[in-house]
């Protein structure tokens, strides 16, 4: 749970610092990030989880996990990851696999939190 949350407030607290440091092209830039994953001709979820798998793809640890969070907000299965995994293991290569552990110790860690909040 540590992480995650440590996560959450590291990424608030800077964002927050880049929003109020930075101009008007920072901030269209943030908007538009948030407008492309909104429901559209594909949903939120099918949307996040190509941000997952393009995460794991180009090796980002800290958007691998807000893309994890974002896909447990929105009820992600355990079989729905696993198949966005396997897409970025065939994309990506070997090269993914260090992501992939990070991934899953992730989501451990969010399915840990939701057991403790549901229990």
């Amino acid at each position: 749970m540590r992480r995650v949350e440590e996560f959450e407030a590291f990424r608030k607290k800077l964002n927050d610092k880049i929003h109020e440091f930075g101009n008007v092209n920072t901030r269209r830039f943030f908007a538009l990030d948030s407008a492309v994953y909104k429901d559209g001709s594909l949903d939120r979820k099918t949307k996040e989880l190509i941000g997952l798998v393009s995460s794991m793809v180009l090796r980002c640890d800290d958007c691998i996990t807000y893309h994890l969070i974002q896909c447990k907000r929105l009820e992600t299965t355990l079989d729905e990851f696993m198949e966005a995994f396997n897409v970025a293991l065939v994309v990506g290569g070997s090269i993914v696999i260090p992501h992939l552990r990070n991934a899953i110790s992730t989501l451990e860690e969010l399915q840990e939190k939701e057991g403790n909040e549901n229990g």
